[in-house]
């Protein structure tokens, strides 16, 4: 196997790895704000509580994050050395905007909403919640900029060295393709942190335990699942027609549509040959493809083909379509989960209608497959997104097998993916025993939430803490 190969293979590991954490982070930290604020302006301690309680989860899910995220850059400079040196003059302004705006405000804020109980005045505490989460978006749009940047290059012009120069950082920030994905990876994060809080919060009313605290965020994330499902739904429609535009490639494979088609069809399910090129048997929905393609059921969708055609006529020989069956299950694995997650969350909506609370053990079990739900379909989702540009790591400037850096080796590379992956997996074995263990340790009573609403002094430079006596408490400090 190549260098080239066990690289493509370790990034797709360590970056779907990483985006397990990311929207739960997106999706959690405006519930737990929004719960703050609840309690600031109703004065009810139950939100309060749940505002506590899901912070805590929140906390560690930031804390895994980002040391799973340091690697992705690390991997830029290690393995991809090539593509490094040749979007360096462009990547790199949005991800300097990612660190010096975003993650500032997301760990600057985060460390003030964490000692702030009882030092700051509850207002403006509860807008130090608030500010993570603008961060949280903030870092999502920055990144999904450089990423829109690759699957669609605008506001550049290629400079004497033959690489890309900035030439409009707005081109690049407003970019057609990030546009639409910024609020469709938003909506998929809203699912995420709704389906975590419902699924929580289902485990505590099925066991009887404090229904004032968690009826509300069943409710809550119940509703988030379900918006969130639309939105996608809707962002998703328009993402598509924008990507016929941009990438029709990406498209026909997606469908596995070989032959340009007018009033194409949308197959629901398809079984054919490994490589897809022949098809079986297909479960079909007339004129939909064209309808999603174009926005007309008799719209002409370009097929695969033909587009290879194109491609070798503009960009010289070559094989230019990616992995057609990857590409076809990808996109349907996104679509399914995430409708879903959307429907079970309806029904639990139904069922808490007037006033009741679902106690079944199936409720449970339903929000667990509700939970689950939304990371496959993120994690689907960014597959058919990467998998669907191939052989291109910059849409039409440069291939993915040109990236790689030619002065690493294949046995390099392997021991670095099988040191992360390693690392991930103790980190993924971290992660799950202390979000359970918190989890299951339950919200503060109405006493610790009073007392921590107490005023504290804000302590001079160089005196120590009276609270350091809680030291050996776990998460004492925020709490």
């Amino acid at each position: 196997m190549s260098a080239e190969t066990i690289a493509r293979w370790q990034f797709g590991i360590t970056t779907v790895y990483h985006f397990l954490f990311v929207p739960l982070t997106i999706g959690l930290a405006p519930l737990v704000a929004g719960l703050q604020t609840a309690h600031h302006r109703t004065g009810k301690l139950q939100y309060l509580r749940a505002s506590k309680f899901f912070g805590k989860l929140l906390l560690i899910n930031f804390a895994i994050g980002v040391v799973t995220g340091l690697v992705q850059e690390f991997q830029f400079g290690m393995n991809w050395s090539n593509y490094s040196r040749f979007v360096g003059d462009v990547f790199g302004a949005p991800l300097a905007m990612e660190g010096l705006i975003a993650f500032f405000l997301e760990s600057t804020f985060l460390g003030l909403w964490i000692f702030g109980w009882g030092r700051l005045s509850p207002r403006l505490h509860q807008w130090t919640i608030w500010l993570v989460a603008i961060g949280t978006a903030f870092s999502a749009y920055f990144i999904l900029a450089a990423n829109s940047w690759m699957q669609h290059p605008v506001g550049y012009h290629i400079g004497s060295d033959g690489r890309p120069k900035l030439t409009s950082i707005s081109a690049v920030l407003f970019n057609p393709v990030q546009l639409v994905t910024f609020p469709h990876v938003m909506a998929g994060a809203a699912m995420t942190g709704g389906g975590v809080m419902a699924c929580v919060s289902a485990w505590y009313l099925v066991h009887r335990r404090d229904d004032a605290v968690f009826r509300p965020t069943l409710k809550l994330g119940s509703w988030m699942v379900l918006g969130g499902g639309v939105a996608t739904l809707i962002s998703g429609d328009i993402q598509a027609r924008v990507m016929t535009a941009v990438q029709p490639m990406k498209m026909a494979a997606a469908e596995a549509l070989y032959h340009t088609t007018s009033g194409a069809s949308f197959s629901i399910f398809t079984w054919g040959s490994l490589d897809g090129t022949k098809e079986l048997f297909s479960l079909r929905i007339p004129d939909l493809l064209s309808f999603m393609a174009t926005g007309s059921f008799t719209g002409q969708v370009e097929g695969i083909n033909n587009l290879q055609q194109e491609y070798v006529a503009q960009y010289g020989p070559g094989n230019y379509l990616p992995m057609v069956p990857v590409t076809y299950w990808g996109f349907r694995l996104m679509i399914g989960f995430g409708m879903l997650a959307a429907l079970i969350a309806f029904v639990v909506l139904w069922l808490m209608r007037s006033g009741r609370t679902p106690r079944s053990r199936w409720v449970l079990g339903a929000m667990v497959v509700a939970l689950v739900s939304p990371f496959l379909a993120n994690s689907f989702g960014w597959i058919f997104t990467e998998v669907g540009r191939q052989p291109w790591t910059v849409f039409g400037l440069l291939k993915t097998a040109d990236s790689a850096s030619p002065t690493v080796s294949a046995g390099t590379v392997l021991t670095s993916l099988i040191v992360f992956t390693l690392l991930y997996g103790v980190l993924a074995v971290v992660d799950l025993k202390l979000m359970v263990k918190y989890a299951r340790t339950g919200p503060p009573t109405e006493e610790e939430t009073l007392a921590s609403l107490e005023k504290k002094p804000l302590l001079p430079a160089g005196e120590s803490d009276d609270d350091d006596e809680d030291a050996d408490r776990p998460m004492s400090f925020a709490y």
